[in-house]
């Protein structure tokens, strides 16, 4: 049975954020270089496919930083990866690490306060349990944008929805 306990719902719900990560990424990563780097639409957040998980990246990254209570520069973004393998190699590093981290949870830390300067420079100083929870939904919000990004270029990507990723794994 699944650990039903706080940290047990924090370590599924990280679980399912790399598996969609990982599935939307290796779709766009068969579509090539050339189709992430081309503009979809002014609408979406980033306008193009590279630019959307470079984000989805540079915000994982800044959360870890907090979490961690090390000092953060800026967000990174498309500019910073010159491609895909190279935005993926440093993915799965710091996958690594947000693994250990979650792995490494105990009740008492979901309560610990996260103190930091948002992006535009603004203390806040949430528990951990919350900042924990933003940044799998955070994503799924950018996830849905890249599924429609998808649509639009070649058709409907495979389903990441949370209730796919549980069907696959049920069980486990």
């Amino acid at each position: 049975m699944a650990d039903s306990s706080s940290v047990g719902l924090l370590r599924g719900l990280y679980d399912y954020h790399w598996w969609a990560n990982h599935r939307l990424f290796g779709t766009v990563r068969a579509l090539g270089e050339e189709t992430a780097r081309r503009e979809v639409g002014k609408q979406f957040s980033f306008p193009t496919l590279k630019g959307m998980f470079a984000h989805l990246y540079g915000a994982d990254f800044i959360w870890l930083s907090r979490w961690q209570g090390v000092p953060t520069g800026r967000l990174m973004g498309d500019g910073d990866f010159a491609t895909l393998a190279e935005l993926r190699s440093r993915w799965d590093r710091l996958e690594a690490e947000q693994k250990a981290f979650v792995e490494g949870l105990t009740p008492a830390d979901l309560d610990r306060v996260v103190s930091y300067k948002n992006t535009e420079g603004k203390a806040l100083a949430p528990p951990l349990w919350q900042v924990l929870q933003h940044v799998p939904n955070h994503a799924t919000h950018h996830r849905s944008e890249i599924a429609t990004m998808l649509t639009m270029i070649s058709g409907s990507p495979a389903d990441s929805g949370i209730a796919t990723y549980a069907s696959q794994f049920a069980g486990r």
